[in-house]
């Protein structure tokens, strides 16, 4: 069975990372975006790191909703050391990655919106990225921190694309996808919305507001 036609039961009894890895690989393949090993290696352990919902919601009391990622910013500029900004960083960049990647539809009608997460997560990662080549172990790390801040949006269109087929967050209707494709020029986005027989169009005052 493909990881595309997989039910999300089907987790339960097998582990839980090589699942995602087929997921992950899949999309990948399927949107034709090119990554590093080591990059897929990391977001296939973002992804099972956070099935756990203490991860996804932890900082945060009552843990009902995700840490605002302004909060996680303000904690890394404020941090006491190098190593602590950077950890904040990583958990503002990964946060980001997971929320607009699985949970896009979450976002509507907040005052935040999916391109807000692309902005802030892409911007973690590059600072990462830049701040992580200081030794052998380091430049492994930037290597992947670049890449997922060169790429997030495509990243984001990959997991989005997990979500659906392993039902890990809500799937968007037309007016969604079109709002997705109207604030980040989406490529996946697009082609959905081309596949439900809608053409993507930027008005005209959309565009003088860009």
């Amino acid at each position: 069975m493909s990881p595309a036609t997989t039910d999300h039961s089907v987790i339960v009894g097998m582990n839980v990372a090589e699942y995602f890895n087929g997921c992950v690989t899949a999309a990948l393949s399927h949107q034709q975006v090119a990554a590093g090993e080591e990059t897929v290696f990391y977001i296939v352990n973002l992804l099972t790191y956070y099935t756990r919902a203490e991860n996804l919601f932890a900082g945060t009391e009552p843990r009902v909703t995700c840490q605002p990622l302004a909060l996680i910013y303000a904690q890394a500029v404020e941090a006491p050391s190098p190593e602590a900004r950077q950890a904040s960083l990583k958990r503002l960049g990964d946060l980001a990655l997971v929320v607009a990647g699985l949970f896009s539809a979450s976002l509507s009608r907040r005052l935040v919106d999916v391109d807000y997460y692309i902005a802030m997560g892409g911007a973690a990662y590059g600072f990462l990225a830049d701040s992580s080549a200081g030794s052998v172990r380091g430049k492994v790390f930037a290597a992947v921190f670049g890449e997922l801040a060169v790429k997030f949006q495509a990243f984001v269109d990959v997991l989005a694309e997990v979500s659906e087929n392993s039902s890990l967050g809500a799937r968007a209707d037309v007016m969604r996808l079109y709002e997705v494709w109207l604030k980040t020029g989406s490529k996946r986005a697009a082609g959905k919305l081309r596949a439900l027989g809608v053409e993507p169009v930027r008005s005209a005052t959309a565009g003088r507001s860009q």
